[in-house]
């Protein structure tokens, strides 16, 4: 059978797992060539990218991406997990902290930031994702890294009971579970995260997502819409299709790219970075 090729927005379950929907779109495209791109906790429900066939080889270019999600901070308990999945570890009397207090605390998280990610990440330290290690109850020190916060909104739905909306748009990378802790610290006491929701990676959103049994394939052009894109001739395009470096004005590239290059008929030919000064080569070549 013909291999699809393209995106698809899904709308992740709670229980399920990244590789978990992979799974089961390997099994609706009749293709083990399906990835992910960003990847979401089993608890947390919402956007998740997925490539099927060629597009596989886009996705790479979908993680860095901003994201956007929506959840709920619970103040007074933390957990091991820093979410509702965990262990409660520690309680707080958060009785008398004020909406006010919690939107003054949050606001201090706002812009670039430092962040330690979560023992529960999959980020890998000595050669082992940190989340096996939480597993065998070993902990280990883990470095601060830079993120970019560029929203972050509170707003009570029970104050009486510590519970806040929360919304967060931010870089990829970014742990709202650890944004929700820090809040908790910075407040005086503890708190974590529940109902997580991701409502946007990119321009990608929840009201475009479907669920995994009943996907809608997007077009490989539409995988690079967030991207800047170029349209070049029939003679350029050969080269294109053979991976040449080119001159930047040559493709018309303007800003610091990837560019999305596109033939003739606005087929997607390859996604061209730069190179030298005035020079741009090609990051992935698109088999047509």
């Amino acid at each position: 059978m013909t291999t699809a090729d393209g995106l698809v927005v899904i709308d992740k379950e709670a229980g399920w797992t990244s590789h978990d929907v992979v799974a089961k779109a390997r099994g609706v495209f009749g293709t083990r060539k399906v990835g992910h791109s960003g990847t979401l906790d089993p608890d947390a429900t919402g956007v998740l990218l997925l490539g099927v066939g060629r597009a596989t080889r886009l996705l790479r270019f979908l993680t860095p991406l901003p994201k956007r999600y929506v959840g709920e901070l619970v103040l007074g308990a933390e957990t091991s997990t820093l979410d509702a999945s965990g262990e409660v570890t520690a309680v707080h009397d958060m009785s008398d902290v004020t909406p006010h207090q919690v939107s003054e605390a949050a606001s201090h998280f706002l812009g670039d930031i430092m962040q330690v990610p979560p023992m529960v990440s999959a980020i890998k330290v000595g050669g082992r994702r940190l989340h096996e290690l939480a597993r065998e109850g070993i902990e280990v020190e883990r470095e601060a890294r830079p993120v970019t916060v560029h929203e972050l909104a509170v707003a009570p739905v029970d104050a009486s009971a510590g519970v806040y909306r929360i919304e967060v748009s931010c870089s990829s990378g970014t742990y709202v579970r650890s944004l929700a802790a820090d809040i908790g610290s910075a407040l005086g006491g503890g708190g974590h995260l529940r109902a997580l929701r991701r409502v946007a990676v990119g321009s990608f959103t929840i009201e475009e997502a479907r669920p995994v049994v009943s996907p809608e394939l997007l077009s490989m052009e539409t995988a690079l819409r967030d991207y800047p894109s170029v349209l070049v001739d029939a003679d350029l395009s050969r080269r294109v299709a053979n991976g040449q470096v080119l001159a930047s004005e040559e493709i018309t590239a303007e800003g610091n790219g990837p560019w999305a290059v596109h033939g003739v008929k606005g087929q997607l030919l390859a996604v061209y970075e730069t190179h030298k000064p005035g020079m741009v080569k090609p990051a992935v070549v698109i088999p047509n």
